[in-house]
């Protein structure tokens, strides 16, 4: 997929692995993944785990490329078929951020979601204390829906998060 604004968005490859690898060092996106992905084979597993959701249909990430460089991630997980629903997730590299990368990455797969994968609703959350990640979400047509208190927990630390959703039929999908 191709954005607008020049980027590439593909599924994500074992040469990605060093920028896979160089994102997760921060602490701060340390402690978002799953698992722990600290070397080139626990990045090399990150990757692959994204393809195995890709051939069970239950999860779809993007890497977002510029210049051959992955820069970033997007991706549509939690895939309900009953209510045509999933979940939106996204990171860039350090370097990256504050380009529009991220932005522009959710909104054009919130495109693909609705227009192939058939889905109705989409849901982000972020941390309440996280204003890059509202703005990626309110720039990318995602309507804030709510607090949910207590959500999140990193260490013995709890945080609210703010739930977003985009519907197909919301007038940012027009045109």
């Amino acid at each position: 997929m191709l954005t607008p604004e020049g980027l590439l968005l593909r599924p994500w490859r074992p040469d990605d692995a060093q920028a896979v690898l160089d994102a997760f060092a921060p602490a701060e996106m340390a402690r978002q993944s799953g698992t722990p992905v600290t070397t080139i084979v626990e990045a090399l597993d990150w990757i692959a785990e994204r393809e195995r959701e890709r051939e069970a249909g239950r999860g779809y990430a993007w890497a977002v490329v510029r210049d051959g460089e992955a820069l970033g991630s997007v991706a549509v997980t939690a895939v309900n078929r009953v209510h045509d629903t999933g979940w939106v997730s996204y990171w860039t590299a350090e370097s990256a951020r504050g380009a529009g990368i991220a932005a522009a990455g959710v909104r054009a797969t919130a495109r693909w979601a609705f227009d192939d994968l058939g889905l109705h609703r989409l849901e982000l959350g972020h941390r309440v204390n996280n204003p890059a990640s509202c703005a990626v979400a309110r720039r990318a047509g995602f309507a804030a829906e709510g607090i949910e208190r207590g959500k999140l927990r990193y260490g013995n630390i709890r945080y609210d998060v703010e739930r977003h959703a985009r519907l197909v039929t919301d007038p940012v999908n027009a045109g």
